[in-house]
């Protein structure tokens, strides 16, 4: 909502401020051409020279002119404007009703810019009310929007009159808006380190820049020569026509965009850019039809753009669908530039509060776009690290007893080691063969749940089953020996109050060993491995320990008050 006020009012103090400037400003009746080598004044009071009916300017000749005449209503002007392209110099002669003929050069080079976006601007000679005539003759001109839009005017857009000023603020508010998504987009490329990112913030600086390189706030701010701003804003087109199809040649989904249209964005890209810095740099060379090939030129590119668009679409791309809502007015404005550049018949145009437009919304529906594809694509890593997780979680877990497995004691040894879990305990089931054997196996996998329920794990134990009828306890604490030797002691309790029918209670044999220093899983479970078959060989249901004193002695006298 913000963004369509904000458009309104721009539109509105547009057309507000240009329908007060009309009522002031003149605009030519007749054009004439010559070549520089003749003298400005003899083809400005030669009669001859001048079409007055023809309003279809060319630009073949070296020179052109053009004639303003003025009534003793109009206010009188003092300045010359017209719309920034490349030119050679400007020569301005006010010619008095007695033939008196005052006249003005100025180069391009030293042409200032009027607050009035996208023009230059000339000093005029000094114009009385015996003033008749101002003459305009224009060197080499490359662009024929430099004699379609010229007018005198008695001041420049200077900013202090309200509608001026209140149109400075409204642009100066839509560049605003086009910086907000450059924060957006730094914010996030640190969590999402997605190209497309880095294209879209491009995009946006270079519309940022465009604006204010074609509007008055670079008079404002920093009031470069005209044809700096000219050349400037050449480039700027090229790099944003570029950096638009990068945007959409990684920000397209895989597989939504058919892949030869793909592969020619960048293509189109580096096209864009060719043509831009040619026409900035030789704007002379073939010069009566280099604008109009130059904007003929983009026609391939746009082309590309519009099917991109509509395949992208077909195959159901999210993203295709942000782009081709928010490009839709800069693609207006390129085919209106293109018809209009192009076509000798019409006027060209440049469609400026359509391009202001267009700019709002790209930015606006692009970063829709962006921070839609950020959380579909967290959507998508979180689903896919959720099923990896769960998968690792499988890989690791015991499927009968739910109990983590071998897998999982060795990945996790190193960090519980560090979070004090020093002590492993091997319990192993004594004849648990025989369960199967005589029982089945059916009842042999309840005898395994069972035991899994007896040792269960605790906030200083861990229970694992490494395989078969073999447990692995992992603990911590001083009381690590006491915690093992109560979980071995519970096994035939649990056992015999879960499964009915056991001919003889299910007892169990475990080894205990402290692990020293750095040591690693295989070795500490080959030393508490190896105590468990020193209790099998001792008989069996009981414990052997290489832990520290006091807690082989507990142990010891548990063992003992068993046997009693």
């Amino acid at each position: 909502m913000a963004a369509l006020l904000l458009l309104l009012t721009l539109t509105h103090l547009g057309v507000g401020s240009t329908h007060a400037a009309e009522s002031s400003n003149i605009h030519n009746s007749c054009w004439a051409s010559g070549s520089i080598s003749e003298d400005v004044a003899t083809i400005a009071l030669a009669p001859e020279r001048w079409s007055c009916g023809d309003r279809k300017f060319s630009i073949d000749a070296e020179r052109v002119l053009l004639r303003f005449d003025l009534s003793p209503d109009d206010i009188l002007p003092r300045y010359f404007l017209s719309r920034r392209s490349a030119l050679k110099a400007v020569h301005l002669l006010a010619i008095d009703h007695d033939g008196a003929v005052r006249q003005a050069s100025v180069s391009a080079a030293a042409l200032p810019s009027s607050m009035a976006g996208g023009y230059f601007k000339a000093s005029l000679p000094d114009v009385t009310r015996a003033t008749r005539q101002i003459v305009a003759a224009i060197d080499l001109p490359s662009h024929r929007m430099t004699l379609e839009r010229a007018y005198l005017a008695p001041a420049d857009a200077s900013g202090d009159g309200t509608d001026d000023m209140r149109l400075l603020i409204i642009v100066a508010g839509l560049a605003g808006m086009l910086a907000m998504p450059l924060i957006f987009n730094a914010a996030f490329y640190r969590i999402l380190r997605e190209p497309f990112v880095l294209w879209h913030s491009a995009l946006t600086l270079s519309l940022l820049m465009t604006i204010l390189a074609s509007s008055g706030l670079s008079v404002v701010f920093f009031d470069p020569p005209a044809m700096t701003l000219s050349w400037m804003t050449t480039l700027l087109f090229g790099m944003t026509v570029a950096f638009g199809a990068m945007f959409t040649y990684s920000f397209i989904e895989p597989g939504l965009i058919h892949p030869a249209l793909r592969r020619l964005l960048p293509y189109c890209a580096a096209w864009a850019l060719f043509l831009s810095a040619f026409h900035a740099a030789f704007p002379f060379v073939a010069r009566p039809v280099q604008s109009s090939a130059y904007t003929a030129a983009f026609a391939p590119i746009l082309i590309v753009f519009i099917l991109s668009m509509i395949d992208a679409l077909r195959r159901g791309s999210r993203a295709a669908k942000f782009q081709a809502v928010g490009y839709t007015p800069m693609v207006a404005v390129g085919l209106i530039r293109l018809v209009t550049g192009v076509v000798p018949w019409f006027n060209s145009i440049d469609a400026m509060l359509m391009f202001y437009a267009g700019c709002l919304f790209e930015v606006l529906l692009t970063t829709l776009g962006v921070a839609d594809r950020f959380v579909t694509m967290k959507r998508e890593r979180d689903r896919a690290r959720t099923e990896a997780d769960l998968l690792e979680r499988l890989s690791e877990t015991d499927p009968l007893t739910g109990l983590l497995n071998r897998r999982a004691i060795e990945g996790q040894f190193a960090r519980l080691r560090a979070e004090g879990f020093a002590t492993l305990a091997v319990i192993d089931l004594d004849h648990f063969k025989a369960i199967n054997d005589v029982n089945g196996h059916a009842v042999g996998d309840a005898v395994l749940k069972a035991v899994a329920s007896a040792i269960q794990t605790g906030p200083d134990v861990l229970a694992y089953r490494l395989g078969g009828e073999e447990f692995v306890l992992l603990l911590r604490g001083k009381d690590a020996d006491f915690l093992a030797e109560r979980r071995r002691q519970a096994i035939p309790v649990i056992v015999a109050n879960t499964v009915p029918g056991l001919e003889r209670p299910v007892t169990a044999s475990m080894g205990v060993a402290d692990a020293f220093g750095d040591e690693d899983f295989a070795k500490l479970y080959e030393r508490a491995d190896k105590l468990l078959y020193d209790a099998k060989s001792a008989g069996r249901n009981r414990t052997r320990s290489a832990t520290r004193p006091k807690a082989a002695l507990e142990v010891f006298l548990g063992e003992k008050a068993m046997a009693g």
